[in-house]
């Protein structure tokens, strides 16, 4: 019987290893860290990750059972990443299975072979010849010869019919030993002797201090926060950065926030270099993310681009890591493995020893935090490039106005004057649908959702009310469910009234909606900015992804008709993020040679934030609220841990949190943990989502070690509680949204 113990991570949520008897076949072969192993687990089997081999386990020999297969000759993770997962599972208090699950592309995780895509190759034998009498009489066979002896190297089975050749005519000549069949596996495209494919931009003065900054640091660890204004033109340093590691034999990974950004992204690169780009989000089918994935760790992808998961795509000669629009909040992963992208890409970058930047116009205060106190080199930009200039703001005070469908008179009369001067306009409404909700005149009753404590979304497009937090929906009613009157009005307005109202006030000019539901379908999102691209005189209404790093040339007028959304919250982020996405969409105006005009509607004109933040900038806001945050003890000042739980029945997850508060308390008291703070249980701001009751215990901290100290201990008593058995739970390191 074999000694050889293999401790594995399988793809659960229990936080520790399970220990199997290797074979003999495999106690012969070198086992290293990473490697893939099929295993029985119950009464099915899975794929784990080796972690470490043994010679003793704990578990009686008669129980160990024996691994299955080895699926890796060596192991598909390299070295790096698998300490980076090791680091996440610690930080993030996760299994380490299902982060290793994480890291790895869906078909790794099924068992498919880590290697690139093997293709079937036609090419003619050695003593093929084309006056060959057995073909004398076959004219479209003797043509497929001659196509083929024009490939010496051979013709992939995929390009079969681009040269006109016919599978039927290949068969017959393999069956005559004239062609032969070969599967290899692809060749990576060769690189180009330059990288530059069009030429680059010159520099002004600040996008130059910033590249030369950063080369600096080129061949070790540093963090760089590049803050820019909104059209500095942040994009060029980049690009320019890249080319500087491409010559230098290394590969750049930059992460972008959303999908949406990876086309736009994808095209400003090819278009600029002569590189093998690797792109990675969720929009990529499964093969082709395993082989961009397998092409950047083998070195054969020069460029990776993506969205948050791509940050655990292995590179053979990292040199650069890139996060865009840092500050957004999609690099924080909000299920599962709850990480933050942009925190483990500086750990990653750390390990590497490689340069990190950091680039947005509005930057977190966490990052502006780490830059105040050194950890991060700041890089400011603060003047537009090409000399155009930052967008004037006016703040519209629509108390007592009419609005019609959530448009004043005022902004109508604007939006107005730009299209007729040939320039196109940007209507920002973070709410997607018709309406926010329905109401029945009559009685009062307004559209609930049966499964949330929510109202339901008016879809006239669709003809029904959905639920934005749970995907409930059902049919528009005729008649009020309480009271049966038909006297039923939407209220409020969502993009889809705003868009319908536009297109009746302006008629003669094309009205685009870019939101969620108007971009769903397969290139959607391409097809509305090629048409705004064209410049046309036209109105783009549209939620927050319009906000993302878009380049307008020709939108001079930004409106952004609710404003008030961020200021009353029970979030202590919101005042950021609503500062964030105000700045964000009103740089999108005036990016070209027209100046830009941003018209806030606000029911709160006055308000000490909205005044700051159009009067004196992203930057005046972010040192106020910092010294605030100082004052409260709230991140960057202190560290948060979120411990969350739902149940069918009501008070189910508070007990449970009733018990998790006492357990830690006690463990408090046991550790002398000294700065910790318990807050809570209380009910979540949303008590009942999709028919679940859910309630938060927060954990605050002064310090990070104290903290982490805590909850690996406190973890452990969590898994053991009976309680915990019938609710639904989860822990949320540095969390990003209370709700």
């Amino acid at each position: 019987m074999s000694d050889v113990i293999l401790r594995l991570a399988l793809p659960s949520p229990l936080r520790r290893l399970f220990d199997y008897r290797a074979t003999a076949a495999m106690a012969r072969q070198p086992l290293t860290p990473g490697m893939r192993i099929r295993v029985p687990f119950g009464r099915r089997e899975m794929i784990g990750i080796l972690v470490e081999v043994c010679a003793t386990s704990e578990v009686p020999a008669d129980k160990l059972k024996a691994a299955i297969a080895l699926l890796d000759p060596t192991s598909p993770l390299p070295p790096a990443l698998f300490k980076l997962c090791l680091w996440t599972a610690q930080y993030y208090q996760h299994s380490l299975g299902d982060t290793l699950s994480w890291a790895l592309p869906v078909l790794l995780r099924q068992g498919e072979a880590a290697e690139i895509r093997q293709e079937r190759f036609w090419q003619v034998t050695a003593d093929a010849r084309l006056d060959d009498p057995r073909i004398a009489r076959a004219p479209r066979q003797r043509e497929a010869l001659q196509t083929l002896s024009q490939h010496p190297h051979g013709v992939a089975h995929s390009l079969l019919s681009k040269l006109g050749l016919n599978k039927d005519s290949l068969d017959l000549l393999l069956a005559k030993q004239l062609v032969q069949l070969e599967v290899r596996r692809q060749r990576p495209a060769t690189r180009h002797e330059h990288w530059l494919a069009q030429p680059e931009l010159p520099l002004n003065d600040e996008q130059r201090a910033a590249f030369e900054a950063v080369r600096s640091g080129f061949g070790s660890f540093h963090a760089f926060l590049l803050a820019g204004v909104t059209g500095s033109g942040k994009t060029e340093v980049y690009l320019q950065l890249i080319r500087e590691t491409l010559e230098a034999g290394k590969q750049a990974l930059v992460l972008i926030p959303e999908i949406n950004l990876g086309p736009q992204t994808l095209a400003r690169f090819e278009q600029r270099f002569n590189a093998r780009i690797a792109l990675l989000h969720s929009a990529v089918n499964d093969r082709e993310r395993l082989d961009a994935w397998l092409a950047a760790r083998d070195g054969e992808a020069d460029i990776i681009i993506g969205t948050r998961s791509a940050l655990f795509t292995p590179m053979k000669n990292p040199g650069l890591i890139i996060i865009d629009e840092e500050h957004d909040g999609s690099y924080k992963q909000q299920e599962g493995l709850r990480y933050h992208a942009r925190d483990l890409a500086l750990v990653r970058a750390h390990q590497e020893n490689v340069p990190i930047l950091l680039g947005s116009a509005t930057p977190s205060l966490e990052s502006l935090h780490n830059a105040h106190t050194g950890r991060y080199g700041l890089l400011r930009m603060n003047h537009r490039a090409g000399g155009a200039k930052q967008p004037r703001f006016l703040r519209l005070d629509v108390r007592s106005r009419p609005l019609d469908s959530g448009i004043s008179g005022p902004l109508q009369q604007a939006i107005g004057k730009t299209l007729e001067a040939g320039q196109q306009v940007l209507v920002f409404l973070n709410r997607r649908g018709f309406a926010p909700t329905l109401l029945c005149h009559d009685c009062g009753w307004m559209s609930g959702c049966p499964r949330c404590d929510a109202r339901m979304t008016v879809h006239q497009r669709s003809g029904v009310l959905r639920c934005h937090h749970c995907g409930y929906d059902e049919r528009l009613p005729l008649r009020c469910p309480k009271c049966a009157h038909v006297d039923l009005r939407p209220v409020g307005a969502g993009t889809e009234r705003a868009e319908e109202r536009l297109k009746v006030l302006f008629p003669d000019f094309p009205v685009l909606r870019v939101d969620r539901d108007s971009t769903s379908r397969k290139d959607a999102m391409h097809n509305l900015f090629t048409t705004i691209q064209r410049g046309q005189p036209s109105i783009l209404v549209g939620t927050q992804m319009l906000a993302k790093g878009h380049h307008f040339p020709r939108v001079t007028l930004v409106a952004i008709l609710d404003a008030d959304g961020g200021l009353f919250s029970g979030d202590f982020r919101a005042s950021e993020r609503m500062a964030q996405l105000i700045v964000q969409v009103a740089g999108r105006a005036g990016r070209a040679e027209e100046p830009g005009k941003v018209i806030v509607q606000t029911h709160l004109a006055e308000h000490p934030l909205l005044v700051q933040l159009t009067e004196e900038g992203y930057f005046a806001f972010a040192e106020q609220a910092l010294s605030e945050r100082r004052s409260a003890g709230l991140p960057p000042f202190a560290h948060l841990a979120l411990l969350r739980a739902e149940a069918h029945k009501p008070g189910q997850a508070e007990g449970f949190l009733d018990e998790a508060c006492s357990a830690a308390e006690r463990l408090l008291a046991e550790q002398g943990g000294q700065g910790i703070e318990l807050l809570g249980p209380v009910p979540a701001p949303m008590e009942r989502r999709a028919g679940r009751f859910r309630a938060q215990l927060l954990l605050q901290a002064s310090a990070r070690a104290p903290l982490h100290r805590l909850i690996s201990a406190w973890l452990l008593e969590l898994e053991q509680m009976p309680s915990g058995r019938q609710v639904r739970w989860s822990l949320d390191v540095d969390p990003v949204d209370l709700y």
